[in-house]
């Protein structure tokens, strides 16, 4: 069993791990669809949510908002329909209200205790800071895409933030849902990793595009994690 006594900074991946961006997404996305008569499953459209962002994200640095344009904008490419002006930011503007997993608030609180807390996202800022107001914790650092100028799974965004927490590699467990984003390039530059598998009882990975890579530790939510801490703690 991972000794998480051993760990003095959690670094987090914020939107599909505190976020439920999934849900955010599909809240955004089903009103213009169903406007435009576009009838696809919530996998299908998170599938070509995530091909889109990954393919935008890999391209010249963007900030969030602006992946989020685009992004809607190929959906309406691929599917064949004209995004009327109202409807070009409906991705973009709705971050704000995407909501935070049941578990988030409290399992942060517990993980405080032991930790020092630190947000490593795809973001911008203004955009995190709509999402903090829902996680109501106390985060030691945020790390944003925008102030790197790259996207995860780049591994700068990794290298800036062990600069960042400034405490040795072997000192900081890297906490995220996708395995794309996160578990893969964390672990490539040596971070411990804990994979929060919030579709463990889903097929598919919904918004992230596929990838293989092997945690050092599963668990399916964030209480599972901070109860586990708990009980090492003592």
């Amino acid at each position: 069993m991972l000794d998480l006594t051993q760990f003095r900074v959690l670094t987090f991946d914020c939107y599909g791990t505190l976020i439920d961006w999934e849900r955010g997404i599909l809240n955004a996305l089903r009103p213009v669809l169903d406007r435009h008569d576009i009838t696809m499953t919530d996998d299908a459209a998170l599938e070509l949510f995530g091909d889109l962002e990954s393919a935008v994200e890999r391209g010249p640095y963007k900030r969030y908002h602006e992946v989020l344009t685009v992004v809607l904008a190929g959906f309406a490419e691929r599917l064949g329909f004209e995004l009327a002006d109202d409807e070009k930011h409906a991705l973009a503007d709705s971050v704000g209200d995407w909501p935070a997993f049941p578990d988030s608030v409290e399992g942060l609180q517990t993980l405080a205790k032991h930790y020092n807390l630190v947000i490593l996202s795809n973001v911008d800022d203004d955009l995190f800071a709509g999402s903090a107001k829902r996680l109501q914790t106390e985060f030691s650092d945020v790390i944003t895409a925008q102030q790197v100028g790259s996207y995860k799974p780049n591994p700068r965004n990794f290298e800036v933030a062990l600069e960042r927490v400034g405490v040795p590699k072997e000192q900081v467990l890297h906490v995220a849902q996708s395995l794309f984003h996160d578990i893969e390039p964390a672990n490539a530059i040596g971070l411990t990793t804990v994979w929060v598998n919030r579709r463990h009882d889903r097929p598919g990975f919904g918004a992230t595009p596929q990838a293989s890579a092997q945690p050092n530790l599963e668990v399916p939510d964030l209480q599972t994690l901070a109860t586990m801490v708990a009980e090492q703690h003592g």
